[in-house]
């Protein structure tokens, strides 16, 4: 169940929510109590990180149990650049509804959360729930977006980008499209390894290329949760400034995948065009992002209702 602890939605006559909760029929909640401790020592975490660097921990709102930095696209580079300055390894996590989600089910994904630098937005239900509660997210942060203001960045300061993952060709033709559009931008190296588990040769050999490419930025296109977890394996021993998982960044910017409509984007149906043009793959995904939300926006309201003296619904 979602802890307690975070913000309830402020919402109207509590006549008239009992009277819907007497016909609401009961949706199973995701256990996630631990979800929310951990989150909450990610927080003192960060702060204590921030207290003893020049690195500046930008404030954090806790939505669904997951610590999300109150940063617009533009302040998400610039912390980016700190990050960089810092020169010590870090990694960049844009959580959508289904990191969310995943953060919920799986234990394992707590660490990867709690240890994260920063944590964006990529998900607009994930901004609007926040804006029900005392501190609200400026905007969305889609990684598909950041990825082109990354590489201006890098072409104007000089980083160098690894590009690691997707189908083979893909990565190669995403870094040839931003170095075109961006003069100058340096390609510390690109890679797309086999879809299986590097042997211990293999993988000692892709750590070399890494760490010898002087890579300033590590981008990964490994899926969700994958990515992730990959990157929060190995981060460290990589010695990168910043690593982040960008899921279908590569594939939008090498047109082996479309972006939907800025019309779609803006109304928070992005998941809808990208369920429509891959079913078989995506239906599953979002029908589980769904039931998810639909729990935990009435686990949010049952909350409310409790505070409200109205008996024990949390």
């Amino acid at each position: 169940m979602l802890d307690s602890t975070s913000d309830p939605l402020s919402l109207p006559s509590p006549a008239t929510e009992m009277m819907a909760t007497e016909m609401m029929p009961p949706v199973p909640i995701v256990p996630v109590s631990a979800g929310a401790r951990s989150a909450e020592k990610g927080i003192e975490d960060k702060k204590r990180e921030a207290e003893s660097g020049p690195w500046t921990q930008p404030p954090r709102s806790l939505v669904w149990d997951v610590p999300f930095d109150q940063v617009t696209l533009t302040q998400s580079v610039e912390k980016i650049a700190e990050l960089i300055n810092r020169n010590v390894p870090s990694y960049v996590i844009t959580a959508n509804l289904n990191y969310v989600m995943l953060h919920h089910d799986n234990e394992s994904m707590l660490e990867v959360t709690r240890d994260a630098a920063l944590i964006l937005a990529d998900g607009q239900p994930i901004v609007l729930r926040s804006r029900l509660s005392k501190d609200p997210l400026p905007e969305r942060v889609a990684g598909s977006e950041m990825i082109y203001s990354l590489a201006q960045a890098a072409a104007d300061k000089g980083w160098g980008i690894y590009f690691l993952g997707g189908m083979p060709g893909v990565a190669a033709t995403c870094a040839e499209q931003l170095q075109s559009l961006y003069p100058g931008l340096k390609i510390a190296g690109i890679e797309s390894p086999p879809f299986r588990e590097l042997t211990a040769q293999e993988q000692s050999d892709q750590d070399a290329r890494i760490r010898d490419s002087g890579a300033k930025l590590l981008l990964v296109a490994f899926g969700q949760p994958k990515g992730e977890q990959w990157i929060h394996q190995n981060y460290k021993r990589l010695g990168v400034p910043v690593s982040i998982q960008l899921g279908a960044s590569f594939d939008f910017i090498a047109g082996t995948a479309t972006r939907a409509p800025s019309i779609f984007q803006k109304t928070g149906m992005e998941w809808a065009y990208r369920m429509l043009s891959d079913p078989k793959r995506l239906i599953p995904r979002y029908a589980s992002n769904a039931l998810f939300l639909a729990g935990a926006l009435i686990h949010d309201w049952k909350r409310t209702v409790t505070r409200w003296g109205m008996g024990d619904w949390a």
